[in-house]
């Protein structure tokens, strides 16, 4: 699958309804993203673990009933290692018990789109019903990649801290074998054999492949290998993103006591019986949208980076793009970024022009200037590339086309195993999360980095 599209390349026995094993997990995982995005919980939530939940067969975290863990490392936990106890333990934690996290993993998937699924438990172990196919896990994955972007860089952590001990990655292999490869999920039961969703990023192409029914741990990275290879292949270098559709969030199902919410008497006395109500835990508080930030004197202030090499042919690039950047209605105003005060000892790199201006042009001065603003953990990627020069290049030429809300960031490259990350740092999720819609709506990929 084209992932910035959804388009199916190439699939065989696509809608063949198979045990997924621990691809469950995906779900699982969405659902806990989604649960802590609408307020029902926070990673920071102490969970207890429940004698079900720490009798779950491996593979598992190693949890004792009544121990309490942060949701954090749970999901740490269900991502990295696959783990059955946390897994469970997240389900709990969310709805109550696993077969209400059941019904509400039926409920997603329906409103996903994955019509030929059905989720019987909350860690993927061998099930009667508990059913999937690789069209509807490539689906999932996708909404994984897109729905949550400032998660997705669990998937691709080869160890991890899971609270009670390091934990590694169930795939090393694929993700220090495969180029571009950064996620997603494994499982295997008897049952179910090998089974695998995996994504992979080159420039700005993303492919999805899911293999189910795998003899083996290396047959099945080099089915998948085989499959990601043929999707680059196949896949346009350009295409238009079509991000997949949320659900509408409809919050938790938990069975309350009606006539409790409405009386000083508990049920037992009015006689009243308990109703399955649905309950959104926790309201919007604030509005995302933007304020416009007023232009006092436009065109006065510097621009200001790092590059000195090359920087006339990238800023008549950037110019280019400028003047065909599109105009529609939906792309948001800019985001006023109000800077906090300065500590004593910084040097500003450069200062804003005064009021009154000399009208003879000035060639643009390019320095790098640092947020130093507080509370700022979240970034975002734009990219992966085979040098830190072409990733530098990508950073600048982003920063320039959108100072709006990348102002003020950091831009940093990170140098892994399979090349160069281009990411900007140090902002607000709100920000990151505007930067990153203006810039998909410039047909730039990118997701965002959060601070776990």
């Amino acid at each position: 699958m084209d992932a910035r599209s959804g388009k199916v390349m190439h699939s065989e026995n696509a809608d063949t309804r198979l045990h997924p094993a621990s691809l469950t997990k995906m779900m699982t995982l969405y659902i806990a993203f989604e649960a802590v995005q609408n307020g029902e919980i926070s990673m920071d939530t102490l969970v207890k673990i429940s004698s079900h939940a720490a009798s779950e067969p491996p593979s598992k975290l190693g949890l004792r009933t009544g121990q309490k863990i942060k949701l954090r490392y749970l999901v740490r936990a269900a991502a990295v290692k696959s783990a059955n106890d946390a897994a469970t333990a997240i389900g709990e934690a969310i709805e109550g018990s696993e077969a209400a996290f059941a019904r509400r993993m039926n409920r997603t998937a329906k409103s996903l789109g994955m019509t030929r699924t059905s989720f019987r438990n909350a860690h993927g172990l061998t099930e009667n019903g508990h059913l999937s196919t690789a069209r509807d896990m490539s689906i999932l994955g996708r909404h994984v990649i897109y729905d949550y972007p400032m998660y997705y860089n669990l998937f691709s952590r080869k160890t991890v801290d899971a609270g009670v001990r390091q934990v590694s990655h169930t795939n090393r292999r694929l993700l220090s074998a495969y180029r571009g490869a950064d996620g997603i999920k494994t499982g295997y039961t008897r049952a179910a054999g090998f089974n695998l969703v995996a994504s992979a990023e080159r420039g700005r192409e993303r492919v999805i492949a899911t293999v189910f029914g795998g003899r083996s741990t290396a047959t099945r990275n080099a089915k998948v290998a085989e499959l990601l290879d043929l999707g680059f292949k196949r896949a346009p270098t350009t295409v238009v993103f079509r991000a997949p559709r949320m659900p509408a969030y409809k919050g938790s199902m938990r069975r309350v006591n009606v006539a409790s919410l409405n009386s000083n008497e508990p049920a037992a006395q009015t006689g009243a019986r308990a109703k399955s109500v649905r309950v959104a835990s926790a309201a919007v508080r604030r509005s995302l949208r933007p304020q416009a930030r007023a232009v006092k004197d436009p065109g006065t202030a510097l621009i200001v980076a790092d590059m000195q090499d090359d920087i006339e042919s990238v800023l008549k690039s950037v110019q280019s793009v400028a003047a065909v950047a599109p105009t529609a209605s939906d792309i948001a105003p800019s985001v006023s970024i109000k800077p906090t005060l300065r500590p004593a000892g910084v040097t500003l790199a450069a200062a804003a022009a005064p009021r009154e201006v000399p009208t003879p042009a000035r060639k643009a001065e390019v320095v790098t200037r640092l947020s130093t603003s507080g509370g700022r953990h979240w970034g975002v990627n734009v990219g992966r590339y085979p040098s830190r020069f072409a990733a530098e290049k990508v950073l600048l030429k982003t920063a320039l086309a959108e100072t709006a809300t990348l102002d003020g960031s950091l831009r940093k490259v990170v140098k892994g195993k399979s090349g160069f990350d281009a990411n900007f740092m140090g902002l607000s999720r709100d920000t990151a999360e505007m930067a990153c819609k203006r810039l998909q709506a410039r047909q730039v990929t990118c997701f965002m980095i959060g601070p776990s």
